[in-house]
């Protein structure tokens, strides 16, 4: 287990946000799909920040697209899962249900 990359709750959003939107992800997506999904309002910086830190831990990839005029000639900035992103992904999913199990009927009790 030593071995693991852990995931806060909202780099877990945004990587499985990416993962969802493959090609087209990127900030203002990611934006609308973590929005759409979780009823969550999502600051910009907020997205900018965690796909910042994901690259640095080496679970996505960033590649600049081509200039845009609508966007003032900026590229956008898309994001894809690496394969240790994926994992990633994977393992907190895996945790996250191990850690769920059994608990529904409390979940239920508590309505």
């Amino acid at each position: 287990m030593g071995d693991r990359t852990f995931l806060g709750e909202f780099e877990h959003l945004v990587l499985a946000a990416a993962l969802r939107l493959g090609d087209g992800a990127y900030g203002a997506a990611l934006m609308r799909e973590i929005e759409e999904r979780t009823g969550r309002s999502v600051q910009a910086g907020s997205v900018y920040i965690t796909v910042q830190r994901l690259e640095e831990k080496g679970l996505v990839r960033c590649t600049l697209g081509e200039p845009t005029e609508g966007r003032g000639g900026r590229p956008k900035r898309f994001v894809t899962p690496t394969p240790a992103g994926v994992r990633a992904l994977a393992d907190h999913r895996e945790a996250m249900l191990r850690i769920w199990d059994g608990l529904e009927a409390d979940l239920e009790g508590g309505r």
